[in-house]
């Protein structure tokens, strides 16, 4: 530890008081590693603060000081964005114990909380009170708030709620000199400049630290209709999404994976049943919701809709679930992609998104071109097809060193994809963030205009470049 980060520990310590200084290896190690062990660092203490007061005041020693800070929530970034430089040169600086729901408000369908509350919890206080949350992913059980903002999180209902930035009504965030920025009083009118609040918002930890956020929560489930259909190909999929539009907006989830993706899950899952007998090329899983009672109710919906197109020919077998139990049998299977597709072995992952419309012709038409240009690979594509973003996967060949691979092959095969992704008119990154991951990437495919102006508001809001090295716009460093 430098002499600097010492005399700022000494600093902090009576304002933290128990628990909030950490420095016992044991207990760090754990946080040093990304979600999928790609990237590991080293942090010679982690800083856990209980309230805004105490951010404030570690953002203001770490600007005496001059520490860096990588702020973390609960640790699930895809892309090396919450995991601190090798180089022992910053502390962490986790958001976990600020986990207060500081106000539910069931007659204005709105939640103030902390950065540190996690999803899932947010989600049961929301149903006790005849609301819900509407965003769903499969680290809702470990996904804080603050993370979530920081990063702009997507999910599987997008299709219907947006993504974080939609769901944001106000954001309590302080910057790098300890400055705090309230915007919760969540105005649905306020014309007093650039939207602060928003600007946190997928800014990744690099402009300021969130530390609370209000909310838009939305009417609980009063009724839901799930279902799992077969398919040709992709775009005979768009086509039904297309026919569900028409017909309704109760669907706010319309996912889509290929055969050899649902094979994944199931060896990952030995538990899990296949939804459809038979084999079927591409696989849809589609959820309709009421929030009460509705012209048509969203099990009537799907066998309404699917049934038409069976008889049409543009799916080939669909079934609708039975029971409660069955609907969380067919999320189970979706919720464990991610983990199925790591156990497969190393992988060039991207989570890219192009217009809607282009997507079932880039899904096929990409995955063989990188089948095509390299040899031993398998590429496919998994997500969200209502919203055009896709989790592309290029997975190594099966005796490939994963060491080698990740140094040598996968950055290739990123930028060939990312080519492709760009040449469409889409995104190298829909919902999981920069990183550092990607840093490189941005930098070359990004609009000159955009990155300086980027740069320009890194530079106005942390001149000293202490908040989230590395990630973002920053150089970043080989993964392990």
């Amino acid at each position: 530890m430098t002499p600097a980060q010492t005399a700022m520990l000494d600093r902090l310590r009576p304002r933290l008081g128990p628990g909030g200084i950490v420095t016992d290896r044991a207990l760090i190690e754990p946080w040093e590693e990304d979600w999928r062990r790609r990237y590991r660092g080293h942090a010679p203490a982690l800083l856990a603060p209980r309230d805004t007061a105490e951010v404030v005041a570690i953002l203001q020693a770490a600007t005496e000081a001059r520490v860096p800070l990588v702020p973390q929530g609960g640790n699930s970034s895809m892309v090396g964005g919450a995991t601190p430089p090798a180089d022992g040169g910053a502390f962490l600086l986790s958001l976990r114990r600020m986990d207060r729901i500081r106000r539910l408000d069931a007659g204005a369908g709105l939640a103030v909380v902390e950065a540190g509350v996690i999803l899932e919890r947010l989600n049961d206080a929301a149903l006790a009170e005849g609301w819900r949350f509407p965003l769903t992913l499969g680290a809702r059980g470990n996904a804080t708030i603050g993370g979530l903002v920081s990063t702009n999180a997507g999910g599987t209902q997008v299709l219907r709620f947006g993504t974080m930035r939609g769901l944001v009504l106000g954001v309590e965030a302080v910057l790098a000199d300890g400055t705090v920025i309230d915007t919760l009083a969540a105005l649905r009118k306020d014309n007093r400049g650039y939207d602060l609040g928003q600007l946190m918002i997928g800014a990744e930890g690099t402009l300021g630290i969130v530390t609370a956020a209000t909310l838009k929560l939305a009417p609980a489930v009063a009724a839901r209709g799930v279902a799992w259909a077969g398919v040709a190909d992709p775009a005979d999929a768009l086509a039904l999404l297309r026919r569900f539009q028409r017909a309704s907006d109760a669907v706010e989830s319309f996912e889509i994976l290929p055969a050899e993706t649902l094979d994944a899950a199931l060896a990952w899952r030995p538990q899990a049943r296949a939804p459809l007998a038979g084999r079927h090329a591409w696989h849809l899983l589609i959820e309709a919701t009421a929030a009460a009672a509705a012209a048509e109710a969203p099990q009537a919906l799907l066998e309404r809709v699917l049934g038409e197109a069976l008889s049409d020919g543009l799916i080939a077998d669909a079934t609708i679930a039975a029971s409660e139990a069955q609907a969380d049998a067919f999320w189970a299977i979706r919720d464990s992609l991610s983990d199925a597709e790591r156990a497969q072995g190393p992988a060039a992952q991207h989570d890219i998104a192009v217009p809607v419309d282009a997507m079932p012709r880039f899904m096929v038409e990409a995955a063989a071109a990188c089948d095509a240009r390299f040899p031993g690979t398998r590429a496919s594509g998994f997500g969200h097809l209502g919203d055009g973003n896709i989790h592309f996967h290029v997975r190594a060949p099966r005796d490939a060193d994963r060491a080698r691979w990740y140094a040598e092959d996968a950055p290739v095969v990123s930028r060939f994809v990312h080519d492709l992704v760009t040449a469409a008119g889409g995104t190298i990154s829909a919902e999981h963030g920069i990183g550092q991951m990607k840093a490189t990437e941005l930098a070359r495919l990004a609009p000159p205009g955009r990155l300086a102006a980027l740069a320009t508001i890194k530079a106005a809001l942390d001149p000293l470049g202490l908040l989230n090295p590395g990630k973002l716009l920053a150089p970043p460093r080989p993964a392990e």
